[in-house]
């Protein structure tokens, strides 16, 4: 150790820097001011070696170099004890873990963030959090504790050890100075490590495998920069620069590229043996490493501590002490409370406690209610609400309530309605029936009001009475009346309150016998003597500070000073200061106490702390209180603090004090300590282990068991077996001085107070039972206890167990000062895919940069990594002062738990590492080898499965009207018959009929335009005409005008002229594509197409005649024309697919005429029916029914423009009402509109008289799987207006064949049955009943159109499948289109499609191929010719379909999944990415909730569908695209998304 003062710096100025660390950690000061004036201190004390600046400069930081280094390795102490056992030792594991880790180290992407979500917190506004807070039980993690010291050697010594370990050259024998330039050279090292370590994290993307060289000073690779900037949207993408200005590519792909290659990196070893998730897909189990270390010791003895001496004089009962000291030496001083300046603010004297404990008690009991119905009666609970700086008004009140024998409540001051917490401990009043609230005067002013000042009813609260204990409110008792002093019972004596770890409050019962043995136990082990002045910082409502401070010095006639939590955050000294003042023989405190006192105690020349005797350390339980302890004796010490007054203690609510440590006046004992394996902890085993060892866990002994009990360890889990002598269990204890029960919660209270330990024969030990104390420990030689952790932090990650509280000092020792507070750490579990996750939420200071924080994550999980041999499942941090608190400032882990699970933790920064931590995921899917065909056939016939076919009915007799081959003649012949028959009607906005057409109109205007087309476009028959028209009566003219004159029609929808840069572009490729010879358009549109801002879209020259038909010539065609050959082309219709294609299909006059004659059949129609149509007129069903159905069936259609629904949205219902329509379509969009446009205006719907009840069929027209979602909310929500569910169903066309299903008039309803989506995955088909786990619910798409032949394919081999399987769905029909119209004449693809024949079977019939996997279910309905019905069931598009792990995910289940998980996505899209799935979600909703909604939709994606999410995107409502049909595009989506084009709020990249 000789070296170790190197650079001996004087006290004052490490008492200077030690108080610059507190100002800096309680946020005081900024770390600039921090640094600047830590330089200015050490300047003077450091060399400065030459080569420092210049590699300073270099790195673009301030070349201010400890501070960096010291932020690495954060110390705080003075003095030169041997240090080893201080949790600096940790401190050390840790950076030299994360050393390790710079070798094999991973390129994390870094999140992008969209700019204004960066915007930091002006430090001016900003109020620093209170990190002072309390560690308070429910905290978990409460303040200092798990890091009172993690690092206190001062940094000082951390760097000259570095110096000299390296330093060669400094052998005694050499100069000092060459030894002092070797140490200045490796300070420049070590100082530059630590900053390109900053920086290194981020390689550039692609190239994750090197990393910077020996000697980092040069920085030869541009660091890829994790600086947000607002990169231009679209076109230059490509150029980022970062933050030390270089460019480089940061394109998505290219994080995305860096994402895939870190993957690639060797995880852990993934798991053997599977457990059945009752199908295929097994998940993995944790199989027991062979190698885990095991238990080996004998099994362990139960340990009893000393007999507890009952001596001759010990009162009979707590009250008969209080009659005794109040009635012999009523001037005693009993409790001092102090002012926030440190001031005696009031002394309580025995006399004054009994008379005024007398005069609540009488109160109480008699001044409540009336004579004849007292509202308190013996026995009743109450509750106590004081504040934490009026213990003497606690403390008459407490005794108030013994004295009248009511069973006081003691609890917090609630103090908001929505306090985190405080409706738990309403419950815990509600079922302890209390109904009246004793409290003080200031409390009760300070309490919120409501307007008419009554106090409101907190949230989960019962009815309470508040009532003030003052003494000038009470009324006297009169002179007869006394309380009854009874010798201690079993009646119970108080109720303390106890928060679970999910944040329940329970209430433990203490007995009055209980309460006095411990009284006795405590005075026996502490040796308390009459008169002895005690000073407690603790709370003195429940715990230690309830035990020592309000009831064993009542029993001992002690004075106690009470040192108020406010006063510790003034002045963190205070207590210290009262030892002193008052000679104080003991004191009551937490580690954070000592640390704080640590910090603070520069300035204090006459400090003394001879006169103590025990310093009791209330969470001494907490492994981690050792530093404090150590660190607090080593400063101390040379201020009269002898090492064995250092008293620790282990309670718990349960078993009350569990152990203490004796005050010994034998110096010479050493405390007991242990240094433990954390990785032999995880399995439950002690080892001892070296301190070289980077995973070590120090534990103190907390002392011997209290007098009069029995203690023993048993295992955690399952039946109370005695635990072996080196094994970690829950320690319990026998004894007359624990709690009783959980108030009114039997079955709790006996798996608690009720435990029967069994040796491992399985007799019990004894016959008495014991309470669990929630603490995991062991007793060690000599029967010293040690405790580990508590039961409550404790978290069984794939059968290991880790405690919170060591994760906590893991991430706090790594650089803990500069990115977040100490003590403002939750570290919890949820509980994903059948295994805890660990969670680690942080509060970030609001001064650090985006990229600082994030590189402070990735630093966190390598640490937690390499020490806890776990993996982090997600760390997000938040911003300063958001975490929930305990009343004493602590953080409430429940409640954050509770806001991290629905989403509303509002994080800044997220990093999830689901593909670390998720190893129990099942085997990705093998592809077997094909089966022969026979087989297929052969294993079906055996299996009794019947090959998947059906068809629809026959076509049937022909009509009349059926005789024409061409529509065109068909409308001839309605002109001649029927000329005045109205065929279309047009409605607008309105409602009101805008234009219609008869028979014989129709006719007239083709006429017309066919004249036009030849005489003004002087087209040849054959020619493509591009009818670029509004829905409306236009299109349906100029389509029979093209008919009459011989030209093939192409409908197209018209540019939008709000959004022209985007919509005419497809406009002129459908033209181009088409081949068109000319345009056929209204007036306004024609000037759209060449106006100034069309040709900023698109070159306007190139367009083909357009021709506007709003003035027509006169006169009519000379001859219409007559189509030779019926196979010749009729139409092209042009469509884009979901996929992202264009593609135009071909239609003959044969399909198109048979087309229509189906759906006449199908839907009953008849000149004689009226039918609505909410439908885009361009391409498939919608443009069928629109244009052509009408002429062929004659009946009249109502057409309703759906554009128009956006300013009127009931305009299609209401026209379904009036019109008294039977049958009605429409699309999706449609549909959405109406259900959330509508939702809330049903009733005046009804009043205006809306009528649905004459709907039969409302049928909604598209091309992928029912949304059965949007359907039956659809069907729910005008129920009331009379619609019947039965009308509502769907269709089904796709490109090759525009409609295969349809719901027709006659025939079953349409069905819903449920399958597994585990199955479905696999392509098997396996129904399930309703709800059950993983079932998906898919309707049928309507009934197989008449002269429709399907049957199920597989997609890879051809050969037809069984029922039970999912397949492609392939159609025989004449109405198929008869191939693709491209400029590239594609055959391959056109065959493919179009032309295909099985592989095996029936191999003679042509089938068209859909693209759609589906499959058949024979139901037990009968269709109208009383054969069983065929029902077919969409699952969705093949091309969509994503093959992850070797199973097939349909994109629509994965986003259902996540649409459901937080109520401000509003919409999703998912799409694979080499082999990451991405994930895009809008948010509606502030951008703040943008970060909350990562971990949802990873964990959501990983429980329903055993997927690891890689990259999840977070944009604004409207960014993904979605086609006219309402189906979202998401291969454009994936395009925008890698050409950095959807400006997202932010994208997280999982680990």
């Amino acid at each position: 150790m000789a070296d170790r003062d190197a650079l001996p710096l004087p006290l004052e100025v490490r008492a200077r820097l030690a108080e610059l660390e507190l100002e800096l950690s309680e946020g005081d000061i900024t770390q600039k001011g921090y640094e600047k004036k830590r330089s200015k201190l050490l300047g003077a004390y450091l060399p400065h070696p030459p080569g420092l600046e210049a590699s300073m400069a270099h790195e673009r930081r301030p070349p201010m170099a400890p501070s960096s280094a010291s932020r690495y390795h954060r110390r705080r102490s003075s003095g030169t004890r041997d240090e080893r056992y201080r949790s600096d030792v940790h401190t050390e594991a840790v950076q030299a873990a994360l050393a390790k880790h710079k070798e094999r180290k991973m390129a994390v992407p870094m999140p992008s963030k969209r700019r204004s979500l960066v915007v930091q917190t002006s430090m001016d506004a900003y109020t620093p959090p209170d990190t002072s807070s309390g560690s308070e039980e429910e905290g978990g993690q409460g303040e200092g504790t798990p890091t009172s010291s993690q690092g206190s050697v001062s940094m000082e010594h951390w760097i000259s050890r570095a110096i000299h370990q390296g330093s060669t050259t400094s052998s005694s024998s050499s100069s000092t100075q060459s030894g002092g330039s070797g140490a200045a050279g490796r300070l420049a090292d070590v100082l530059a490590q630590t900053h390109v370590g900053k920086s290194e994290n981020h390689s550039a993307p692609p190239d994750v495998t090197t990393y910077t060289s020996e000697h980092p000073v040069q920085v030869e690779r541009p660091q890829v920069s994790t600086v947000p900037r607002t990169t231009p949207k679209y076109g230059n993408a490509e150029l980022m620069e970062t933050g030390d200005g270089v460019p480089v590519s940061s394109r998505v792909s290219a994080k995305i590229q860096q994402l895939v290659n870190t993957l690639k990196q060797p995880r852990r070893p993934p798991l053997r043996e599977f457990f059945v998730d009752d199908f295929e897909e097994l998940l993995e189990v944790q199989q027991p490493d062979p190698n885990q270390p095991r238990p080996e010791g004998a099994q362990m003895i139960a340990i009893r501590g000393e007999p507890l001496g009952v001596v001759t004089n010990w009162p009979p009962s707590l009250e008969a002490a209080l009659q005794r000291w109040g009635t012999i030496s009523p001037k005693a001083p009993c409790l001092t409370t102090m002012d926030t300046n440190g001031k005696p603010l009031y002394v309580l004297t025995y006399g004054k406690l009994w008379s005024r404990s007398i005069k609540v008690a009488y109160n109480i009991l008699h001044k409540l209610g009336t004579k004849q119905e007292p509202m308190v009666r013996p026995g009743d609970r109450v509750a106590l609400v004081f504040p934490n700086n009026d213990p003497a008004a606690f403390m008459v009140a407490f005794y108030g309530c013994l004295l009248a024998e009511v069973v006081p409540v003691p609890i917090e001051v609630p103090l908001t309605r929505k306090d985190a917490g405080s409706q738990q401990i309403g419950f815990l009043l509600g079922s302890c029936g209390v109904t009246v609230a004793l409290t003080s005067d200031a409390c009760h002013k300070g309490l919120p009001k409501g307007p008419t000042g009554e106090i409101p009813q907190f949230k989960g609260w019962p009815k309470l009475l508040w009532f003030v204990t003052e003494s000038k409110h009470l009324s006297k008792p009169p002179r007869d009346w006394f309380p009854h002093i009874k010798d201690a019972n079993n009646d119970t004596a108080y109720i303390e309150y106890k928060t679970c770890k999910d944040g329940s409050v329970l209430g433990v019962t203490v007995t009055r016998i209980a309460l006095l043995t411990h009284c006795q136990a405590l005075t026996q082990s502490c040796g308390y003597t009459e008169a002895e002045i005690i000073v407690n910082v603790l709370d003195f409502k429940k715990d230690v500070g309830l035990w020592h401070g309000i009831l064993t010095s009542v029993m001992n006639m002690m004075h106690v000073i009470s040192i108020p939590y406010s006063l510790m955050k003034v002045n963190p000294l205070s207590w210290i200061q009262k030892v002193c003042q008052y000679k104080g023989k003991v004191a009551c405190v937490k580690s954070r106490d000592m640390h704080w006192a640590l910090v603070a105690h520069r300035d204090q020349r006459d400090i003394n702390l001879s006169s103590l005797r025990m310093l009791v350390v209330a969470d001494g339980s907490n492994p981690w209180s050792i530093s404090s302890c150590d660190a607090f004796l080593n400063v101390f010490q040379s201020k009269g603090l002898r090492p064995e007054v250092i008293c620790p203690c282990a309670s718990s609510a349960e078993a009350l004090t569990v152990a203490i440590r004796r005050p010994t006046d034998d110096s010479n004992q050493p405390p007991g300590r242990g240094v433990l394996s954390m990785q032999g902890l995880s399995y439950g085993v002690i080892r001892v282990d070296s301190e070289e060892r980077l995973s070590v866990l120090t534990v103190q002994d907390v002392g011997t068991v209290m007098p009069g009990a029995l203690m023993c360890v048993v295992k955690p889990e399952g039946v109370p077996q005695l635990c072996r002598t080196d094994e970690i269990g829950e320690l319990c204890v026998c004894s007359i001085a624990t709690g009783m029960s959980y108030y009114g919660l039997s079955g709790m209270t006996k798996n608690t107070f009720e435990v029967f330990p069994m040796s491992s024969s399985g007799a019990p030990i004894s016959e008495y039972p014991f309470t669990r104390t929630g603490l995991l420990g062991f007793i060690g030689p000599g029967g010293l206890v040690f405790v580990s952790g508590k039961m409550d932090g404790l978290m069984v990650v794939s059968g290991r167990r880790h405690n919170a509280d060591d994760i906590v000092a893991t991430a706090l020792a790594v650089e803990p000062m500069k990115f977040v507070y100490r003590g403002r750490i939750a570290v919890f579990s949820v509980t994903v895919l059948h295994d805890e996750r660990i969670v680690v939420v942080a509060e970030q200071r609001p001064d650090s940069t985006e990229e600082d924080s994030f590189q402070w994550m990735s630093r966190v999980l390598q640490a937690i990594d390499s020490i806890h041999n776990v993996g982090v499942f997600c760390l997000a941090l938040v911003p300063a002062n958001t975490l929930p608190k305990t009343p004493l400032g602590g953080i409430h882990l429940s409640e954050t738990k509770q806001l991290f699970l629905e989403g509303s933790l509002h994080p800044c920064n997220v990093l999830m590492c689901p593909h670390t931590c998720v190893t129990n995921l099942p085997k990705p899917r093998q592809k077997q080898p094909e089966i022969g065909p026979a087989s297929v056939m052969v294993g079906n016939l055996v299996s009794g499965k019947r090959i998947a076919q059906a068809s629809g009915r026959d076509l049937g007799q022909i009509e009349d009207n059926d005789q024409f081959l061409f529509l065109s003649e068909v409308l001839q012949w309605r002109a001649q018959t029927t000329p005045d028959h109205v065929l279309f009607t047009l409605l607008s906005s309105r409602g009101t009929v805008l234009s219609s057409l008869t028979c014989l109109q129709l006719h007239k205007r083709a006429e017309k335009i066919a004249t036009m087309l030849m005489e003004r476009g002087h087209l040849q028959d054959g020619d493509h005409v591009a009818l670029v028209y509004p829905p409306g009566i236009d299109l349906i003219a100029a389509f029979y005008g093209c008919l009459y004159a011989g030209c093939v029609p192409i409908t197209v929808r018209p540019p939008h002229p709000q959004n022209i840069a985007t919509t005419l572009p497809t406009v002129k490729m459908i033209v181009e594509v088409s081949r068109s010879a000319c345009v056929m358009t209204s007036q306004i549109i024609s000037k759209l197409l060449k106006s100034k801002e069309a040709s900023a879209a698109v070159d306007v020259r190139s367009w083909p005649p357009v021709l506007d038909t709003d003035d027509l010539p006169k006169k009519k065609p000379p001859q219409l024309y007559k189509p030779s050959n019926p196979d010749t082309l009729a139409y092209l219709d042009f469509s884009v697919s979901t996929t992202g294609m264009l593609a135009g299909v071909k239609m003959s006059h044969t399909a198109t005429s048979a087309f229509c004659r189906s759906i006449k059949l199908q839907c009953e129609l008849y000149p004689s029916r009226e039918v609505a149509i909410c439908l885009d007129p361009y391409c498939g069903l919608g443009f069928v029914l629109w244009c052509l159905c009408s002429v062929y069936s004659g009946h009249q259609s109502i057409l309703i423009p759906p554009s128009e629904l956006e300013v009127n949205p009931a305009l299609w219902l209401l026209a379904v009402s009036q019109f008294r329509v039977r049958d009605t379509f429409c699309s999706y969009s449609v549909m959405e509109l109406c259900t959330k446009g509508l939702g809330l205006q049903t009733e005046s719907l009804k009043s205006r008289g809306l009528d649905l009840s004459r709907v039969r069929t409302c049928v909604v027209v598209a091309e992928e799987r029912p949304r059965i979602a949007l359907t039956q909310s659809f069907s729910k929500l005008f129920k009331d207006l009379g619609l019947h569910p039965r009308a509502v169903s769907t269709s089904f066309g796709c490109r090759v064949n525009l409609a295969i299903c349809l719901q027709g008039t006659s025939g079953p309803d349409p069905t819903t049955v449920y399958v597994d989506m585990r199955a479905l995955r696999h392509d098997r088909v396996r129904l399930v009943e309703r709800g059950s786990p993983h079932s998906l619910p898919l309707m049928e798409s309507g009934k197989i159109l008449p002269g429709v032949r399907i049957i199920i394919a597989n997609p890879e081999t051809k050969g037809p499948l069984g029922d039970s399987h999912l397949g492609e769905i392939w159609v025989h029909c004449s109405h198929n289109g008869s191939g693709y119209f491209t400029v590239y004449g594609d055959e391959a693809l056109q065959s493919d499609h179009f032309n295909s024949h099985l592989s095996f079977g029936d191999t003679q019939t042509v089938w068209a191929r859909t693209g759609y996997l589906g499959f058949l279910r024979r139901t037990e309905l009968t269709d109208a010719s009383g054969e069983r019905h065929d029902a077919l069931y969409v699952v969705g598009a093949l091309d969509e379909a994503m093959e992850l792990r070797g199973m097939r995910y349909h994109p629509i289940d994965i986003e259902t999944s996540v649409i459901r998980t937080h109520k401000s996505i509003m919409e999703c899209a998912v799409f694979p990415w080499t082999n990451l799935l991405v994930v895009v979600v809008e948010l509606e909703g502030s951008e703040q909730e943008a970060l909350d909604l990562v971990p949802l939709v990873t964990n959501a994606v990983l429980e329903e569908h055993y997927l690891i999410v890689g990259v999840v995107v977070v944009v604004d409502i409207g960014v993904i695209p979605i086609n006219s049909r309402g189906e979202k595009q998401r291969m454009h989506l994936r395009d925008g998304f890698l050409a950095d084009q959807l400006d997202p709020i932010y994208v997280a990249y999982n680990m």
